[in-house]
């Protein structure tokens, strides 16, 4: 890639559409092996920001500019495809605010598009609290493409955590199975580690259960505010003493 894109330096980008189309197909494939580069999401956003003056400027719009109807719907695809995995991107960063601002960019044949839709679907899911629903998308045959797995792997954690802080504050008491269910892990074991390395506080008690609240066992003498009750006394007792 490094070799590729300082020989795009030497393109005409503006008035050559074969050479621009050759411009935009490399950065492409630079998103897409920034992907699979084990996420380097550094190198993304800068092929992202390679791609952005081509994507939305209809003077050098990739898919107009190619001559025949195959080339067309290979480079519509293609890109419906970065923008799928830009919108992802964005989904996973939490960045929801730019994540909109793209959408808005779309047109309506882009945002029909596959690849486009999963993550649409994705964040509406989150916004009304279909956690389970997100977390099922992460199945293979669920995937628009296998470079969302990425993202969505980085995204079921952030989901996991989310129900873990609603099911603490809505139940006392849960059996481990129930609680392995409804976090969608593969078995109590994991539940068990995921315990043990985010949610410490969780107890597992003598009927194997899962108790989110312990019960009181009482106020200890250092709970009595003593120093407090001993001013608010010599306060009394001074104020008696003016009278």
């Amino acid at each position: 890639m490094d070799q590729i894109k300082i020989s795009l330096l030497s393109l005409d980008l503006y008035s050559n559409h074969e050479q621009r189309a050759i411009a935009i197909t490399a950065l492409e494939y630079g998103v897409l092996l920034a992907v699979a580069d084990d996420g380097d999401m550094e190198a993304f956003a800068r092929y992202m920001a390679q791609l952005r003056p081509f994507y939305y400027c209809d003077d050098v719009n990739p898919v107009v500019n190619t001559s025949s109807s195959v080339e067309r719907a290979n480079a519509f695809s293609r890109k419906c495809h970065i923008l799928g995995l830009n919108l992802m991107h964005l989904l996973v960063e939490n960045r929801l605010s730019e994540f909109h601002a793209e959408l808005e960019r779309l047109t309506t044949a882009e945002s029909s598009h596959p690849f486009v839709m999963f993550p649409i679907r994705l964040e509406r899911q989150l916004m009304v609290g279909s956690y389970d629903e997100v977390l099922r998308a992460d199945e293979e045959e669920t995937l628009p493409s296998p470079y969302f797995s990425l993202f969505l792997s980085r995204l079921v954690p952030t989901v996991r955590d989310t129900i873990a802080d609603g099911v603490e504050v809505a139940y006392s008491y849960m059996s481990l199975e129930a609680a392995t269910q409804m976090m969608r892990l593969n078995s109590v074991e994991d539940l068990k580690e995921y315990i043990s390395n985010f949610r410490e506080d969780w107890i597992i008690d003598s009927q194997n259960q899962l108790c989110f609240r312990p019960p009181s066992v009482g106020y200890k003498a250092s709970d009595v505010p003593s120093q407090k009750l001993m001013a608010q006394c010599l306060s009394y007792a001074t104020e008696l003493e003016r009278m």
